[in-house]
């Protein structure tokens, strides 16, 4: 069983009081369903389950009349003995993207307050996509989502603490490393070295949980690229599914190119990498496709190194990483895996570890940003720590940081204090550039802390 964070986040919202139904959003196979089967199990007297893909037949409770005790009632003959018991029993609608009536009741729960309600889904349905862009435009006054009716939380594949959790390793071992890290201190030999090691293993894997699994019960490469096959394919169905018919081709295209794009030296996506004479008016939509389906983050470009991020970034300059680094393993040629653990995969060794970095900072929720010019300087990375702009600079093996270093000494410009730099090599610290392992990428992110506005003394304008 795979231990996840969305546990201690499903506990809480359990507390809660006059807590509103739940939906679980997140890409397809990251552990949507098991994660809310085990904890409503684990906290219900009673757990009324339904898949709106499976059991198609469950939709006609949610026809008509959406009053909870309409629902119940049809529920109860759909399902035979299923148990209804008032503050003690939860509902559980997976796929919810399959039936809108069913999302559109939860508002109806949420004024009722007898039953618990979790809904989980892809998040190209949560999102509303249809089959056609007409059948948007014919459901979008059907489609009624309960806006202040629902808590909604996205999931994501398993990070590398939970990946590291999987593996056995203890609370102990973790809490050394980060406190290795905030204390800018060597982490131990024998830690560093396990470290690295399943470092290299999260790689090959990634985090979606039918991989893990299949890495944890059988260790062979072999197995695993095929599993993450069957899962890509899964992936390209939904494009089938849920794309305009004249965008499904595209989608596609844009997907496959993404190991390309990855391998050229200048990173940023190039409609023409994906094919010839290609134009952004073909592929923007295929794109933003792939990014709503959570398969995909863009990388903007800033126009500064300052914060905020969001408001420098140049919209129409971007790279494109997978947001799962197994996804891109997947993609790539049969034995890649095996090359990542021996070493042997030369220059593009950097455009993994780039994509691992980009899978740390999307499944801690941050979203992506780098720095480049056309006199070559180039920042992987720039995020917000500690309250600053920091660049990140990832590197594939031992060596200069030049446009690191370049704009480090002219603050004046670039308004940069701190840099980190992650390679394979132990926590150390040069001047600005603060050096860690790339496993401790996991620990990059910025917490503000709970800040109290204060009351304003207004005795003086009632006077």
């Amino acid at each position: 069983m795979l231990k996840r964070k969305i546990e201690s986040y499903l506990y809480e919202w359990k507390q809660t009081a006059n807590r509103k139904p739940l939906v679980i959003k997140g890409i397809r196979q990251c552990g949507k369903t098991y994660s809310a089967r085990k904890f409503a199990d684990e906290n219900y007297e009673s757990v009324v389950y339904m898949n709106f893909i499976l059991e198609p037949d469950k939709k006609s409770a949610f026809t008509g009349n959406l009053d909870v005790d309409t629902i119940i009632l049809s529920l109860s003959a759909l399902m035979p003995g299923s148990r209804f018991i008032e503050g003690k029993t939860c509902i559980i609608l997976d796929e919810i993207q399959e039936c809108k009536e069913a999302r559109t009741a939860l508002k109806s729960f949420q004024n009722d307050g007898r039953f618990d309600v979790i809904a989980t889904g892809s998040l190209l349905g949560v999102k509303g996509y249809g089959k056609s862009k007409k059948e948007n435009q014919a459901n979008a006054g059907m489609d009624s989502v309960p806006v202040g009716y629902e808590t909604v939380i996205e999931m994501h594949p398993l990070d590398f603490e939970e990946f590291l959790w999987a593996n056995g390793i203890n609370a102990q071992v973790i809490d050394t490393v980060k406190s290795c890290f905030d204390s800018e201190t060597a982490v131990p030999d024998g830690i560093h070295k396990a470290m690295m090691d399943l470092m290299y293993r999260y790689v090959i894997v990634g985090g979606l949980p039918e991989v893990v699994n299949c890495f944890l019960e059988t260790k062979n490469i072999d197995l695993i690229y095929k599993t993450q096959h069957t899962l890509l394919a899964e992936y390209e169905e939904d494009m089938v599914k849920y794309a305009d018919d004249a965008d499904k081709p595209h989608i596609r295209e844009c997907f496959e190119s993404i190991p390309k794009q990855l391998a050229k030296e200048n990173k940023k996506f190039q409609y023409s990498v994906v094919k010839k004479g290609g134009r952004a008016s073909q592929y923007k939509g295929s794109l933003q496709w792939l990014e709503d389906a959570g398969i995909t983050e863009r990388c903007y470009n800033t126009t500064i190194t300052e914060l905020p991020l969001s408001g420098n970034a140049i919209e129409d300059c971007f790279k494109v990483y997978t947001t799962d680094i197994g996804i891109l393993m997947g993609m790539l040629d049969y034995g890649a895996q095996a090359d990542i653990l021996k070493g042997n995969l030369l220059g593009y060794k950097g455009a993994i570890f780039e994509c691992l970095m980009a899978d740390f900072l999307c499944k801690s929720g941050q979203k992506l940003y780098y720095f480049h010019k056309d006199s070559g300087l180039e920042i992987d990375f720039l995020v917000r720590f500690k309250g600053q702009c920091v660049p990140l600079e990832v590197k594939a093996k031992t060596g200069k940081t030049k446009s690191l270093n370049t704009v480090l000494k002219n603050k004046d410009v670039y308004h940069v204090d701190n840099a980190i730099k992650l390679g394979q090599y132990n926590v150390g610290r040069d001047g600005d550039v603060l050096t860690i392992p790339l496993y401790m990428g996991f620990l990059i992110s910025d917490k503000l802390p709970d800040i109290i506005i204060p009351d304003i003394d207004l005795t003086m304008l009632s006077n």
